[in-house]
């Protein structure tokens, strides 16, 4: 089955994070844009569930990488988030782990994310 619509969330690789840690910030991501996606593009949303919620794991060098990230989404008019971490374990409050994109229509977001390594 070839699937239309997804979602990506973007990992910074410099963070160095410890996989629970990751999974928890990728989770809040996939929450926050799932949520924003069914409330301001029902259809997408809509579509994306019917398709089995497609998700997909990229990473990023850096913070930088995100700013680049964050305004082709906001041109293309896609929901993305940024994850910003409580500090409460292993990293200083307010640092940006996660971004996520989406559930949007494949063509559109691999316009943003589409030639990110997997993680």
């Amino acid at each position: 089955m070839d699937f239309e619509y997804k979602m990506v969330i973007v990992a910074r690789e410099d963070l160095k994070l410890s996989p629970g840690k990751l999974a928890v910030q990728v989770a809040h991501a996939a929450v926050v844009c799932t949520l924003e996606t069914k409330k301001t593009n029902r259809k997408w949303f809509r579509r994306w569930m019917e398709e089995g919620a497609k998700k997909v794991v990229v990473k990023v060098d850096s913070l930088e990488d995100f700013f680049t990230l964050k305004k082709k989404a906001e041109e293309l008019k896609i929901t993305y988030c940024i994850v910003s971490d409580a500090g409460l374990t292993e990293i200083p409050p307010d640092t940006k782990t996660v971004m996520g994109f989406g559930p949007a229509p494949a063509s559109i977001i691999d316009q943003i994310t589409g030639n990110l390594p997997l993680l």
